[in-house]
Order: C-alpha cells, then structure tokens, then sequence
C-alpha cells in the first residue's frame, strides 16, 4: 500500500474478531468426554476459534502500531494529549486478548478501538 493510506477499519474488524470469536468460545458447550469423536470435534472448534482469536488479536495489534507510529504527528498529540496512552492501553488489551479468553477484556478492546476510529476521524476533518 502507498504511504499515506490509513484507516483504522482493518483493526476494528479485527477486535470485532477477537468479540466473536470470545462470544463463541464461552457459548461452546462441553461435551461427553467419554464419547472420544465428541471430544476430538470440541478440541478441534474450540482450538480453531482459539487460533482465530490470536490471529486477529495480533492483527490488530499491528494495525494499531502502523496508526500510531506511522501516521498520528505531534500535530495530533497537541490536540489529543492522551493520544499515546489510548493507543499504549489499546496495544496492551490486544495482548491481554491474545492471553486469555475474556469477554470483559475483548469489550473493552472493541471500545479501545473504536475511540481511536473515533480520533482518527477527527483528524481528517482537522485542516
């Protein structure tokens, strides 16, 4: 991609990811572990979700590290002076993601996120 092109969208999709994929875990029911097909198809969906879920939760780490370093200037710290300690927190929530599978924690990720969007946004309507 050229320089100059960014948009935080890639790591919104991927904390909406990182949701769903918590979501589905905490949904799946455990099965009959006598059955040993039963236990092989869970093992099998939850360690599936499990990947999907560090993918995306690496991915938006990346994608927030490319925003941050890459296209915010002093420009925007002088009007968000938080800007480094949203984007600090935000970094850290993907890896909290990455360790555990916490609805709280891939929430407050989304949200994380989304405030980012949210002064990215702004940015852009900034002359």
């Amino acid at each position: 991609v050229p320089c100059g092109i960014y948009d935080p969208k890639t790591a919104q999709i991927a904390a909406a990811t990182v949701l769903k994929m918590v979501e589905k875990l905490q949904a799946v029911e455990l099965p009959d572990v006598s059955n040993k097909q039963l236990l092989l198809d869970y093992d099998n969906t939850t360690t599936r979700m499990i990947m999907t879920k560090e993918e995306h939760a690496q991915k938006c780490k990346t994608e927030l590290l490319i925003l941050w370093t890459d296209y915010f200037k002093p420009e925007h710290l002088e009007k968000f002076p938080n800007l480094h300690d949203i984007f600090w927190k935000a970094a850290k929530l993907c890896s909290t993601n990455k360790q555990e599978v916490s609805l709280e924690h891939a929430q407050e990720l989304v949200k994380a996120v989304d405030e980012i969007a949210t002064l990215f946004a702004q940015t852009k309507t900034t002359k």
